[in-house]
């Protein structure tokens, strides 16, 4: 009997050993698949990230760009309004020292003046401080000119030497003004101003 249970005990141990390497090959065939499935998970996740991103980051420069795009027109509105302005008023200036028909000049001015306003309040909504602060120094230069401009026109024999000191002030302290407030647009466009 002693070989007959030493025979059996081998067959059981090899049928055991057979179905222990099959099972323990299964599971680490398991094991190898869910860590390239992971992998796979992982790096799906990592490339949506990614082209998260990308999308992110392109929108950013989409919105740069149409911001880019709203200011540089707003420049070129309030930019021409301005100097509109300016002009309209010299040439209020002139037809009053002259004694020309000064109602045209007046409505050529006040339209001048209306234009400007609406510029004005549209770069309120969309500049940056650098330019905001030099828009509003031109504003005040232009809107201080203009009240004197009015007073004096109300009564030009009595401010005629007001009247004819207008016209460099406009030159020599207006105009800088509006001068500065287009570097401070051109510099905020990043267009050199060497």
């Amino acid at each position: 009997m002693g070989g007959s249970l030493t025979a059996l005990l081998i067959a059981v141990v090899g049928v055991a050993g057979t179905l222990g390497a099959a099972l323990l090959t299964q599971n680490r065939a398991d094991r190898t698949k869910r860590m390239e499935l992971q992998a796979a998970a992982e790096q799906r996740r990592e490339e949506r990230a990614h082209a998260e991103e990308q999308l992110r980051a392109e929108r950013e420069r989409q919105k740069q760009s149409e911001s880019l795009e709203r200011r540089r027109t707003c420049y070129i509105t309030l930019n021409t309004a301005s100097r509109q302005y300016v002009t309209a008023m010299t040439n209020h200036v002139h037809a009053i020292r002259r004694g020309e028909d000064v109602v045209v000049s007046l409505e050529n001015l006040e339209a001048a003046r209306a234009a400007y306003r609406d510029s004005y309040a549209e770069a309120q909504m969309i500049v940056p401080n650098a330019v905001a602060r030099a828009s509003g120094a031109a504003k005040h230069r232009l809107n201080e000119a203009y009240g004197k401009l009015r007073k004096y026109a109300a009564a030009p024999s009595t401010y005629a030497a007001e009247l004819a000191a207008m016209e460099p002030e406009l030159h020599e302290e207006v105009w800088p003004a509006v001068t500065a407030m287009r570097v401070a647009m051109r510099l905020d466009l990043g267009i050199d101003d060497d």
